[in-house]
């Protein structure tokens, strides 16, 4: 199920690049996070079934409009049928680094079945407290369950390598998206992250939360208020600050008010008819 397949520019630098990056956006969501900024698509409201052959041609396609990378946003559910859409993509020549971008809530075993497709890993680390996991997920054991999936990721494609315009041809960007109320929880993700790979993974810090109109932010904003505004900068600042005493390296910071529903792509189909 796909909702979009197009060049896309508002990932981290070294995936989108000057030219873009091919993502995949598929329908449906392990998770079921209160605040999803994709929420049309998480919830499997919006989609079409594409067959391996056509996904395997959705690939080529992007490639040849000038795609830096193949990204699978989402990918977790349909790794048996992305495995074998991949394998065919390559037998007909695809050559794009191959880029699973998802939540990181999915098993080690899982992942084992993209071993040696897959080139850049791009998780999520949403949560390190059980609590907030539960509270606005619905999954208490997201900390361990995210932390042994990076870890497979990272045994599979290791140490980052770029090519000569800095685009990202190997490697792990773990991502962070900062919620109202959680520097604590943030400091903790980046902390761990931090004393188990130093710098041989990225840490993508992101403050782009933005409390869309959705009904379940709405019911959810009702327990936990802080979801209903955006993050301060102050907050944001707090974590820079924190990350900057580590003397981490490979971080990536955003800058400005990028909260805003304009980074959220139209999930038309545009590419998948």
């Amino acid at each position: 199920m796909l909702a979009r397949a197009a060049l896309h520019f508002y990932e981290e630098p070294s995936i989108s690049g000057k030219e873009g990056s091919g993502a995949v956006f598929f329908s449906g969501c392990n998770l079921k996070c209160v605040f999803c900024q994709n929420e049309k698509i998480s919830r499997g409201l919006i989609g079409k079934e594409v067959s391996v052959e056509k996904l395997a041609d959705i690939f080529l396609s992007l490639e040849t409009q000038g795609a830096n990378n193949i990204n699978l946003v989402t990918p977790s559910h349909f790794i048996p049928q992305i495995k074998e859409a991949l394998i065919l993509a390559k037998e007909k020549g695809l050559s794009l680094p191959i880029v699973y971008n998802s939540s990181a809530y999915e098993l080690p075993e899982a992942l084992k079945m993209l071993e040696g497709l897959v080139d850049v890993y791009l998780p999520d680390f949403k949560y390190f407290d059980e609590d907030m996991a539960l509270n606005y997920s619905k999954a208490k054991n997201y900390p361990e369950v995210a932390k042994a999936a990076i870890a497979e990721m990272y045994r599979q494609v290791g140490e980052p390598i770029f090519d000569s315009r800095g685009i990202m041809k190997k490697g792990v960007i773990v991502r962070h998206l900062l919620l109202p109320g959680g520097v604590k929880n943030a400091k903790n993700v980046v902390s761990y992250l931090h004393e188990t790979y130093g710098d041989s993974v990225y840490i993508s810090l992101m403050n782009q939360y933005t409390p869309l109109d959705t009904a379940s932010l709405k019911e959810a904003g009702e327990k936990y208020p802080a979801l209903l505004r955006k993050v301060t900068k102050r907050e944001y600042d707090r974590l820079l600050d924190y990350v900057l005493s580590l003397d981490i390296k490979n971080a990536y910071f955003q800058e400005g008010d990028t909260a805003s529903e304009s980074f959220i792509p139209e999930f038309d189909y545009t590419g998948v008819e």
